[in-house]
């Protein structure tokens, strides 16, 4: 199980990464902006106490648009973005 991380309230886990041994669980964090009237979304990768975050990468207008952009991005892709943001 994945420790709690801030957002994790409004996170939808979308997947896993694993590669040879390493393994992160994939969330979708999503936050309404009303003055926007569009949501907001990050990513996070989380394994065990460890934790990695986008900044918001996403502004659509639903929260369902999040989640079918996300379906958009490869693994590879999602290593990618693993890779960068370091620990």
């Amino acid at each position: 199980m994945t420790a709690p991380f801030p957002g994790h309230e409004r996170a939808k886990q979308m997947g896993e990464l694993k590669r040879g041994a390493q393994h992160w669980d994939v969330f979708v964090e999503t936050q309404a902006d009303a003055e926007l009237r569009a949501v907001r979304g990050r990513l996070h990768f989380v394994h065990g106490d460890r934790h990695r975050a986008t900044s918001w990468i996403f502004l659509e207008p639903t929260e369902r648009d999040i989640h079918e952009r996300f379906g958009e991005f490869s693994a590879v892709e999602l290593w990618h973005f693993v890779e960068a943001l370091g620990d």
